[in-house]
């Protein structure tokens, strides 16, 4: 097979992304080296692949000219050969040229299957390549990447960004509309995440083993609670079922608490992080005493019951009631949320696990990890483009939550404590 070489124009050479001086070998050629010189070229691949092409491409010209000699005997049917034209095919990650037989009868061209076949899918080259750029290789040294094939065609940057932008589009297009049919929500997490200087926010869901799902994220600010039930609401849209009731696992955002309410009513059992609110009432003190403040909130809420997780806040309430207010006031609020798993008696088997949004953040930072090499952040369609991807990739190892064992046992607690809740509003209104 004969690969195409560089072509020229008057007074100076075309510029050509073709790698090197053509080579010429056919199978006679290969047969006559040496057993080493064969294995190398084995092993290469390119060679091997390029015989195997034109062998493929000469197999069908004879069955179709075959063919059209056993057909009727007329001039409008039969096929001749008619040379040959430039064409390209894909082996691997090359683009290789070669020249293509053209066949043709009294209507014109005669198209060759194998050929449309070899010439390539768009999308499976797209994903080659984005897998490449994902992984770190910027768009200028993808081409080093690549082992060096004489005759080969390199890559241009303008494509290889195109092919990225394809894959890339085709994956937040997954993320955005895949079914969630079949997929029970036991619990979820919902923080808000800075990335490439906009505000996102993710949505992580957990099911009764434990499992972790990417349900989707929106481009928005945590304290607006609109765009966040949007969200919410196409889950569900999307077939999402909802365990009898649900632990959402959030940060102190007003927006996200709002959203979480409205969309999912009283099957919601609101778990604030205990890391966010330490943090938070900690700002307030002197620089010099917050890192021992936060130790001791941190013991008071490593309590394991209740009752002794309650007192510890308690003693720590009294001590910021003279010391600073503004700290009181920070420790007070949605203080009864932070102890949600405490009052459900299950603090011990999944606190480690559900106390803090500590799963979603280490979710967000590896995205962002992931999309690190990205150095030109153009609008928000490359960005969600980007987040999407990466989520996408990060999701299948991650693993389940520690805990899951008993998580069946944490919607049979949260059953109990809604009814509860609802028999003593019952009461309290039959007394008044």
């Amino acid at each position: 097979m004969v690969l195409i070489g560089t072509e020229s124009t008057k007074g100076r050479a075309r510029k050509t992304r073709i790698k090197g001086e053509p080579t010429e070998m056919l199978w006679d050629e290969f047969q006559a080296l040496e057993r080493r010189k064969r294995i190398q070229l084995i092993q290469e691949l390119i060679p091997i692949g390029l015989m195997a092409v034109a062998e493929e491409l000469e197999r069908e010209v004879a069955e179709i000219l075959e063919q059209s000699e056993a057909g009727p005997d007329l001039s409008v049917a039969k096929i001749k050969r008619y040379g040959s034209n430039p064409g390209t095919v894909r082996l691997g990650d090359r683009i290789l040229p070669i020249r293509v037989p053209r066949l043709r009868n009294n209507e014109g061209e005669v198209p060759l299957g194998s050929y449309r076949m070899l010439h390539g899918h768009p999308d499976l080259d797209s994903e080659s390549i984005y897998r490449k750029v994902s992984k770190g290789v910027s768009t200028r040294d993808l081409e080093e990447t690549l082992r060096p094939v004489t005759g080969a065609i390199g890559a241009s940057k303008s494509t290889i960004s195109r092919k990225t932008l394809l894959e890339t589009t085709k994956r937040l297009n997954e993320l955005s509309t895949r079914s969630l049919t079949g997929f029970e929500l036991t619990a979820l997490f919902i923080d808000g995440t800075s990335f490439a200087g906009d505000q996102m926010i993710i949505v992580l869901g957990i099911d009764e083993n434990g499992r972790k799902i990417v349900l989707g994220f929106t481009q928005a600010s945590t304290e607006a609670s609109e765009p966040i039930a949007d969200l919410l609401r196409s889950f569900l849209a999307r077939g999402l079922v909802l365990a009898p009731r649900v632990l959402a696992c959030i940060d102190g955002s007003k927006g996200i608490r709002k959203a979480v309410k409205v969309v999912f009513d009283d099957r919601v059992s609101v778990q604030r992080c205990q890391w966010h609110k330490r943090e938070n009432v900690a700002s307030y003190l002197p620089k010099n005493e917050q890192e021992s403040f936060k130790k001791r909130i941190q013991n008071a809420y490593d309590r394991p019951t209740y009752s002794e997780a309650r007192e510890a806040l308690a003693e720590l309430e009294m001590e910021l009631q003279s010391r600073n207010q503004n700290a009181l006031r920070s420790l007070q609020e949605g203080q009864e949320e932070t102890l949600t798993l405490h009052r459900l008696g299950l603090f011990s088997v999944i606190g480690m696990s559900f106390k803090t949004t500590n799963c979603i953040e280490s979710l967000n930072s590896q995205a962002k990890s992931f999309c690190r090499r990205v150095r030109h952040w153009t609008d928000s369609s490359q960005k969600q483009r980007w987040l999407a991807s990466a989520l996408l990739d990060l999701e299948p190892n991650l693993h389940r939550v520690r805990g899951y064992q008993h998580l069946s046992e944490l919607k049979q607690q949260m059953m109990k404590a809604c009814k509860k809740s609802k028999d003593d509003l019952q009461n309290k209104s039959v007394i008044n």
